[in-house]
């Protein structure tokens, strides 16, 4: 378990499975920059029996606020190079928008992955309207490298997608 000052990041355990299940498939939450795909509760349920939501390939984290309620996940999961990793979130209510959960989320993911992994790069991948993610990217010490044109597929148009990263050398200059 993380904890930071405004939330707690930790594994799915299966009490949570019906909240999560429902949270994770309510399409209108998802705003415009979340694919409207999603898995059947059935399969949900049995991936995590088999895993947790915890592979080497991936690592699903819940998002609780100060008093427990589930508001958002974040996880982690393999990019291009085996020194990499790709960061994703999402905030379940945007009502919460702009209140630092999903920033100090990311502080927390990100402190967690260089200190028990020999990861040198970690990866934010973002819309260019989403304005709130490249926030959270910048707060958190990660840099613009560039645009990947149409690299994402979004509510039936190709979109594309801003990537910043986060060097362990830079990281470990901001723990000074």
């Amino acid at each position: 378990m993380l904890k930071g000052t405004l939330c707690t990041v930790r594994h799915l355990q299966a009490a949570d499975l019906n909240t999560y299940i429902a949270l994770v498939n309510d399409l209108p939450s998802r705003g415009e920059f979340f694919s409207m795909q999603f898995k059947s509760p059935e399969a949900m349920r049995r991936d995590f029996l088999q895993t947790g939501f915890v592979t080497e390939d991936s690592e699903l984290f819940l998002i609780e606020d100060q008093s427990q309620h589930i508001i958002g996940t974040i996880t982690h999961f393999k990019s291009r190079t085996p020194a990499s990793r790709e960061i994703g979130y999402r905030l379940f209510d945007r009502q919460r928008d702009g209140r630092g959960y999903i920033s100090e989320a990311t502080r927390l993911v990100v402190d967690y992955l260089f200190n028990a992994y020999p990861y040198h790069r970690l990866e934010l991948l973002m819309d260019p309207l989403n304005i709130g993610s490249e926030r959270i990217a910048q707060k958190n010490g990660f840099t613009q490298e560039g645009l990947l044109r149409q690299a994402f597929f979004i509510n039936g148009v190709m979109r594309d997608v801003k990537m910043y990263s986060l060097l362990r050398p830079e990281w470990q200059a901001r723990q000074r």
